[in-house]
Order: structure tokens, then C-alpha cells, then sequence
């Protein structure tokens, strides 16, 4: 029986504000460049002002970041057909800084932590803290110190969306994965990922383990990790962890349009960019990295060797998306072609 028409629109209003929907998309909306006046009455320009009105500090700089942008498009063009809109699920990744109009989309294991640490200090939750690294690492990641974007309502996600400078920062694919095994299961303080992760692994992936082994799971292998990882049944029983999550699921960057795509492999001239497109060169200094215990692609390689060609194209596949957004070629060691 068809229901009264009054009926039926009371009812599409209730589904409509319990099911937020942000209505976004990085082909149909155009930036809006704000600028703000500060006490003084002069006015600053934005980031995107900075970006796209020809002040860059650094022109050729600025020639590399636009080219990236064009390929990320292109690429989205042609490797993505269905369009969607963004949920906030899609945002709890982005962070934002409203003093400085920024959105950062931060990945795990590509410099996160030490962009948290100076996005505490510009956005001034780090106390006294003015140098980044005099802040904790722990501390940068605790829940609630800086906003994201999920945080907002629609129509201040929407403005944010237009008129902020979003950037994110990517890795060469492998290099991130095999970091983030590195960093999450051969240190004996991540506990709590043996528990989580490990033990699942050992006891699906290890023909005869130990009773300790099950137990622990502190001694998962490379080849064991990677088994996990294309098993289908790993995704259908729930979401990868964000520290090995694929970029493009974690950020959605062909439907938010990315100002500024910095990379790992030229760190700190990206960072100092981005710190000069807001105006913040000479509040604070992004950290500079240690490279003894970073992980490089002749490290990659080798944990690479011991996995078999089958397997080595079936992780590609899976990482297929991140290879090709970010322009990174498939690494030489492989074995499949």
C-alpha cells in the first residue's frame, strides 16, 4: 500500500540528515582563494592564493609540484571510471589547521609523525613545545589533538574543501610496505601488534607453529606478512590497518584534488614548500630525517628476494592503484613481468 505523500516526505528528510553526505568532487568545484586580515589590516593570502596566483617562492619548485598534479589527474582519468561522493568515513584522515588553512591527508610511515608534531605547533596545541621534535612521538598521535576533517559539519567541510590547501606526502609503495613490516613486527615493543596482527598471521600462514609463536606472535616473517596480505579472506574480515592500507583508500585523491602531492623521496624541499605556501617558513622548521634506519629500496629489494614471482605480482595487483596515481615504476627486483 502506498504510503500518504506527506508520509513519504517526512520520511526522505529524516533519511536525509541521518545519512550525511558531502557533496565534493575535485572535477566541478574551483578553489576559492581567501585571504585574511590580520590585526594590523594587511592582508594575508591564503595558501591556494600563494599557490595559484604566481608567488611562489620557489618557481621551480612549484614547476615539479604542478606536474605532479597533472599527472595525478591524468592518471585518475584514466584508471578510475565510477564517481561517488565523499562520506565523512572518507575524511578522518585528513587533519586541519584553520589558523593556516591547510589540510593535511597523512599516510603512515610517510614522515606522518613528524608533520603532526609541526601541526601541533602551528596550530598551537604543543604548549610551550616550538620545536617539533621536542614533541613526543606518542603525543603526535594521540586521538583528539588536531581536528579532522570527519569532525565538521557538510557545509564546513564543503567551505574547507574549496578554500584550504590540501597536501599529502607518498612513498614508493614497497618501500612504505616494507617499512611499515619492519617498524610494526620486528621491533619488540610493538606488542600490541604481535597480538593483534601476529598471532592471526602465525596461526593462518604457518603450517605447525609453536604454541609460543601463536601466542606472541613477535616473529612474523616477511613472506608470511605478504601471504597475509593478498589472502582475500584478510579484507573481507575486515579493513587493512592504516599502516599498510593502500594511499588512494586511505585519502581519496581522485576525489579530492590535492594542491600539493610531496613525496618521500625529496622530503624536505616538499615540506619546505608547503611551510612557505602558508606563511610558516619562519614559525617552525619541518625535522630533518635520520636516513641510518630509513628504509631504502636496496633494503626493499632484499626482503624481496624470498618472495616467490606468484606472489610478488599478486602484492603488485593489490597495490596496482598507488603505483600508478603517484608515478612510481614497478621496482626492478621483481620477478614478474
Amino acid at each position: 500500500m502506498r504510503k500518504p505523500k506527506g508520509i513519504r516526505m517526512v520520511s526522505a528528510l529524516c533519511l536525509g540528515c541521518f545519512i550525511v553526505v558531502i557533496f565534493y568532487f575535485n572535477s566541478s568545484l574551483k578553489p576559492e582563494h581567501l585571504s585574511e586580515r590580520s590585526s594590523g589590516q594587511k592582508t594575508r593570502r591564503s595558501p591556494l592564493q600563494s599557490l595559484y596566483e604566481g608567488e611562489q617562492v620557489e618557481s621551480a619548485v612549484a614547476a615539479v609540484h604542478q606536474g605532479r598534479r597533472e599527472l595525478l589527474e591524468e592518471a585518475c582519468r584514466s584508471y578510475t571510471r565510477k564517481r561517488r561522493v565523499l562520506v565523512p568515513e572518507d575524511l578522518k584522515h585528513i587533519i586541519v589547521d584553520d589558523q593556516h588553512g591547510l589540510l593535511y591527508c597523512y599516510v603512515p610511515k610517510v614522515a606522518c609523525t613528524n608533520w603532526k608534531r609541526v601541526l601541533m605547533v602551528l596550530t598551537g596545541v604543543s604548549g610551550d613545545h616550538k620545536d617539533p621534535l621536542a614533541i613526543p612521538a606518542n603525543e603526535a598521535h594521540v586521538p583528539g589533538n588536531l581536528r579532522t576533517l570527519s569532525e565538521y559539519s557538510t557545509s564546513q567541510i564543503n567551505q574547507r574543501l574549496r578554500s584550504y590547501l590540501k597536501f599529502i606526502f607518498v612513498r614508493e609503495p614497497f618501500e612504505r610496505l616494507v617499512s611499515a613490516y619492519r617498524n610494526k613486527f620486528t621491533r619488540s615493543y610493538n606488542t600490541a601488534f604481535h597480538k593483534r596482527y601476529g598471532t592471526k598471521i602465525i596461526r593462518r600462514h604457518r603450517p605447525d607453529p609453536r604454541p609460543e609463536a601463536l601466542e606472541k606472535g613477535d616473529d612474523v616473517s616477511f613472506e608470511e606478512f605478504v601471504y597475509y596480505l593478498v589472502d582475500p579472506a584478510t579484507q573481507r574480515e575486515e579493513p587493512f590497518n592504516e599502516h599498510w592500507e593502500r594511499v588512494h583508500s586511505l585519502c581519496h585523491p581522485c576525489l579530492i584534488h590535492y594542491d600539493v602531492v610531496g613525496k618521500y623521496e625529496t622530503l624536505e624541499q616538499d615540506s619546505r614548500y608547503v611551510l612557505q605556501l602558508a606563511g610558516a617558513d619562519q614559525q617552525v622548521r619541518f625535522p630533518a630525517s635520520s636516513k641510518s634506519t630509513r628504509t631504502t629500496g636496496d633494503m626493499a629489494a632484499d626482503f624481496f628476494q624470498n618472495i616467490s614471482p606468484f606472489y610478488q605480482k599478486k602484492l603488485y595487483n593489490l597495490y596496482r592503484m598507488d603505483f600508478l596515481l603517484f608515478n612510481y615504476s614497478a621496482p626492478a627486483y621483481l620477478k614478474f613481468r
